[in-house]
This record gives structure tokens, sequence and C-alpha cells, in this order.
């Protein structure tokens, strides 16, 4: 699962400002650097206010959908769990996830290219983040944001893993709407799939202050497969995910690389020592290449979705990478 430690017990080596090695002091050492072992961990709180945030929304989309008051214009089955009242969900033939129905989703601000383009609702490319289809829908994402999220918020701080979620589910739904014409989309799967690609990017460009650095990386590319590889069946919208998961590398890059080894001793040199740079000269040179590629790509892809432009026009083989269409489902079907 997105939650698995890639970096457990011997996969992150430890800084040490004395030149004795300690181990009493619970320091570790690798063939090539030793790092601090108290690195500065920050309080996550949003991430958890990014989740509270979501089950409100779903709370009030619940409210406002109100099953039993109309009832009557279904001819699919009765409400489920009507002991809820207006809180209660659709009939499982509408909707199989426990949630509103589709229209309520669109009311509220559902991603879909008609409402999108030809009535330039463009705000509905960040709406769809917060909303979700149903109670699996949430408790799945959720689930996923808190083992990714806290993780990464706890290391980086509270403004770089805000930037990467809005962003990355941003840049999901921009992607979307570019290919999905016949169906809506909403969840912060795109969000989630960014800090996935974020993961990897900072695995990249730190590279060299990690030990075990082919089993973190194997590790975080099966779950990555996994992931978008369940993104192939039908009803999921695996062009979201590709769409974050492109912004969060990208983004990762540019907003989570490390200082290099032995930089943060540099105010300790005598005076008139040339210090070492902060960063290696390959991190620059990707925090450059990934700036310039997330602008040029942003600014194409929203150019060509305000235009009408359809991305299957100019990729014909792309739709496979959403649905795969098998004697079992019909990916035609919206």
């Amino acid at each position: 699962m997105p939650g698995d430690d890639i970096e457990s017990s011997g996969g992150r080596v430890k800084r040490n400002s004395n030149t004795n090695n300690d181990t009493s002091r619970g320091y570790a050492s690798s063939s090539a650097y030793l790092i601090e072992d108290a690195e500065t961990q920050w309080t996550s709180w949003l991430v958890p206010m990014f989740v509270v945030a979501n089950v409100a929304v779903f709370i009030v989309v619940m409210y406002v959908n109100n099953c039993p008051k109309h009832r009557h214009t279904r001819h699919v089955g009765k409400c489920v769990a009507r002991f809820l009242g207006r809180f209660s969900f659709e009939p499982l033939r509408e909707n199989p996830l426990f949630g509103p129905s589709s229209s309520t989703l669109k009311n509220l601000g559902a991603l879909e290219w008609t409402k999108v383009v030809l009535n330039h609702q463009g705000w509905r490319l960040v709406t769809c983040i917060w909303l979700h289809a149903g109670v699996i829908h949430l408790l799945a994402n959720m689930l996923s944001l808190v083992f990714i999220g806290i993780r990464l918020e706890q290391q980086f701080g509270f403004v770089r893993v805000g930037i990467l979620y809005l962003l990355s589910g941003f840049g999901g739904s921009v992607l979307s709407v570019l290919f999905v014409r016949n169906s809506i989309s909403v969840g912060a799967s795109g969000a989630l799939f960014g800090l996935l690609g974020a993961m990897l990017s900072e695995l990249i460009t730190n590279w060299t202050i990690y030990s075990s650095k082919a089993a973190a990386l194997l590790t975080l590319l099966v779950i990555i497969a996994i992931n978008l590889a369940i993104g192939i069946l039908p009803h999921v919208d695996n062009f979201a995910h590709i769409g974050g998961f492109l912004t969060g590398f990208l983004l990762g890059f540019v907003l989570l690389p490390r200082p290099q080894f032995g930089w943060s001793e540099h105010w300790n040199l005598p005076a008139g020592t040339r210090s070492k740079s902060e960063y290696k000269p390959y991190q620059y040179v990707l925090w450059f290449v990934s700036v310039v590629l997330l602008i040029v790509g942003l600014t194409v892809a929203l150019v060509m979705l305000f235009r009408g432009e359809n991305g299957n026009d100019h990729c014909h083989w792309c739709h496979y990478l959403s649905c795969v269409p098998t004697s079992s489902w019909d990916c035609n079907e919206n």
C-alpha cells in the first residue's frame, strides 16, 4: 500500500556533527556518509486538516443530496441506510460506493468537460478534488493521505506538502478533463498520486544521503505501478492519477531537495575557508528542468483545454492508460 515505509531502519543514514563514531549515542554509519539522526521533525497538522475538510465536505454533500426527498424520481430501488434520514445513500444500483447521486456531484463541483470548457467553469478543476463518490471512495483516499501525507509533512513541513497536494490535484484535474469527456470525475486521488510522485523524486534528488537505495527505489516503484495498474479498470479516472503523479514528481525536484552532506557545518569553518555549495550540481539541474517542464506543461495543457481540444486526437493510444477493454467490461460506457 502507499503507506508502506520505504525508509525503514537502515534506510536513512544519519548526520553527526561530532567526528567520532559513537554508536552508543544512537548514530549509525554507512559506507559513504554519516547523517544526523535528529533532523528537524515538523508537527503534522495540515494533513489531518485536509482529512477533516474532506469528511466535512462529504457530510455536506450527503445533506444536500437528501435521497429520501427524491425517491419518487427514481426507478432503481430504495435509499440505503434509510435510518440516516436525509444522509442516507443512493440505491446501490445507482452508486455502489455508498454515496450521493451523480447529479448532486455535478451540481456541487464535479469535474465535467462540458461544464469546464463550454460553460467556462474552471473552478471545477479545484472543487472536484474535495468531492468523493461515496464512503468507500472517501475512506480509501483518506487512509492513503494519512499514511503518505503525515510522514511527508513531518519531514518537509506544511507549506511544501500543502503546495504539493493542491498543485498535484490541479494537475490531475487538467489532464483528466483533457482526455475524459463522457463522464464526471471526483476525488483526491490526483493529489495523492502527486505525493507518491514527490516521494520518488525526493529519493532521486537526495540519492547520496540514502543507504539501501535500490531497495527503497524498488519498493516505491512497485507501489506506484500497482496503484497505476488499478487505474486501467473501468470507472477509475487514471488520467487524474497520471496527471497528479507527473505534477508531484516534478514538484518534488523543486521543493524537496536536501542540502548535501557537510553543508550544515559551514558556519563552523575558519574564516577564509571555502565552503561547499548547499546543493549538488545535479540537484540544481533537476530543479531548473522541473520548473521549466511544469510551467510549459501546465500552460500548454490549459491552452489546449480552454480551446476545446480533445487530448485523444493528439494521442490515439492514450485512452488505454485509463481503461483496457476486455470481454468483461466496455470502456465506452459512461
